[in-house]
């Protein structure tokens, strides 16, 4: 595996920070090398987030992802606009088309569009389109396996929400579904 730099970004509360997180942690639980760096807009929810993911066999020297992110996950419009240079050529970029009606202009990448919202809905919980695009994105990068992403849940979020986790299973299932 060579080295994976990967942006979330979305408004607070879309669970970017979550994605990024677990990504991380599902990382350390492979035994891989992995950075986590979290940025917020001023605003809490509602605001601007995004999280640089770093997944590595080597060393990571530094979490700070500026103009070379292999890949970019956005869930909404202001993201995307923000990030879409950052992504090297022939990296890849996860639109959540749900909220971003708007076309990738880079001929240079490889883009999926992801109805994260309407699949996370067909679920009967708005709340795990976060999940959605993961799976996604682990359908096309599997930087960790999905199993270890449901181990990191139940660490991230402890036990009182391991309830969560059928739910969130379901999602990634979505997600990979979702890319042809």
């Amino acid at each position: 595996m060579s080295t994976e730099r990967i942006i979330c970004a979305g408004f607070g509360g879309q669970g970017v920070m979550s994605m990024g997180m677990l990504m991380t942690y599902a990382g350390m639980l492979e035994n891989k090398e992995v950075s986590w760096l979290p940025s917020y807009g001023p605003e809490m929810r509602g605001g601007t987030a995004n999280c640089a993911v770093t997944v590595s066999s080597t060393p990571v020297g530094s979490p700070i992802i500026t103009d070379d992110a292999t890949t970019a996950i956005v869930m909404n419009l202001p993201s995307l606009v923000k990030f879409e240079q950052d992504v090297v050529p022939g990296g890849k970029i996860l639109v959540n088309s749900s909220l971003i009606d708007q076309k990738v202009e880079r001929t240079d990448v490889d883009v999926y569009y992801v109805p994260a919202n309407e699949l996370a809905l067909e679920l009967g919980n708005a709340k795990v389109a976060n999940m959605v695009m993961l799976g996604a994105y682990l359908k096309i990068n599997k930087v960790v396996e999905v199993d270890s992403v449901l181990e990191a849940f139940k660490k991230v979020f402890g036990p009182s929400k391991e309830k969560f986790v059928p739910l969130n299973k379901s999602a990634l299932e979505k997600g990979a579904a979702a890319i042809k």
